[in-house]
C-alpha cells in the first residue's frame, strides 16, 4: 500500500493540478493523505469536489508550520511506502514507479526535478545540477540541498524518524529526514526528474535553493540535527 502524504496551506491555485498528477498513478487500495494548516480560501473544497475515497484530509492541530504540517499527515498514513508531496507541483506520470522500484534495498529515495515558474515553463532542466547536488552524508551535512518533495520512503524508516525534533527551525523535516537516511546509509539518490517543481514566489518551502540564513545559524542547525541522529540511531539500536 502506498501513501501520499501531502501538507497544504491556501493552496487553492495548484492544488487540483497537484492531486490530478498523482491519482492515476495510484492503486484502489492506496492513499492521499491531506492534512490542512488552516486553510482560508478554497483548498479543501477543491479537494472534497474531487471526490475520490483514497483522498483523506486532516487537520493539524497541533503546531503549526510546514514541518509539522507534513508530520501530522504521516502520523495518519499507514503505507507500507510513503511518498512527500507538495501542494504545488506536478508528478510526471512515472514518478510511482521508478521511485518503488529505487526503494528496493533502500530506506529512503530522492529525485531530481526539473524547476518551474508558476505557469510550468521550465526554468532549470535538472535542480541538482544547479545546485550541485552528490549523494554523501558529508556533502549532505555542509550543503543540504535535498527537497521533501522529491522523497520516498519505506515504513520502517518512518518508525525510525518519528517524531520529528522539537525544533523545527533548526531541523526542518526534509533536512531531518535526507541526514538521517545519509547517516545510515540507506538512501538512494537517483538523477531523473520525476516532478515539475514549481516555484511561484508564495512557496512555503526554499528547500533546495541557496540558503541566506546566516553561518552561525547554519553551523548550529547541521549540529543539532546531527546530535539528534545519532541519538536517534542509538535508540534504535539499544532496542535491538
Amino acid at each position: 500500500m502506498i501513501s501520499v502524504c501531502m501538507a497544504v496551506y491556501n493552496g487553492e491555485k495548484y492544488v487540483r493540478e497537484q492531486l490530478e498528477s498523482i491519482l492515476p498513478q495510484l492503486a484502489e487500495n492506496d492513499e492521499v493523505i491531506v492534512s490542512d494548516d488552516g486553510s482560508s480560501d478554497r483548498t479543501l473544497e477543491i479537494i472534497r469536489e474531487m471526490n475520490d475515497p483514497r483522498i483523506h484530509i486532516f487537520q493539524n492541530t497541533g503546531l503549526h508550520g510546514y514541518t509539522r504540517n507534513f508530520e501530522n499527515a504521516l502520523l495518519h498514513s499507514e503505507g507500507d511506502i510513503i511518498f512527500i508531496s507538495d501542494q504545488d507541483d506536478v508528478w510526471m506520470n512515472n514518478k510511482v514507479r521508478v521511485m518503488t522500484d529505487a526503494l528496493r534495498g533502500y530506506e529512503l529515495v530522492i529525485h531530481d526535478a526539473a524547476v518551474t515558474d508558476a505557469s510550468l515553463h521550465v526554468t532549470c532542466p535538472s535542480h541538482f545540477a544547479k545546485m550541485n547536488i552528490r549523494p554523501g552524508f558529508l556533502r549532505d551535512f555542509v550543503r543540504m540541498r535535498y527537497s521533501g518533495a522529491c522523497m520516498a520512503f519505506t515504513r520502517d524508516f518512518l518508525e525510525l524518524a518519528l517524531p520529528f525534533p522539537s525544533d523545527a527551525e533548526l531541523c526542518p523535516y526534509d533536512n531531518w529526514l535526507a541526514f538521517l537516511a545519509e547517516y545510515r546509509h540507506t538512501a538512494n539518490v537517483i538523477f531523473r526528474q520525476l516532478i515539475l517543481y514549481r516555484r511561484h514566489g508564495d512557496n512555503a518551502l526554499t528547500a533546495g535553493e541557496y540558503s541566506t540564513r546566516p553561518v552561525l545559524t547554519r553551523i548550529r542547525s547541521r549540529l543539532y540535527c546531527l546530535r539528534h541522529v545519532i541519538a536517534r540511531n542509538l535508540a534504535r539500536s539499544e532496542k535491538r
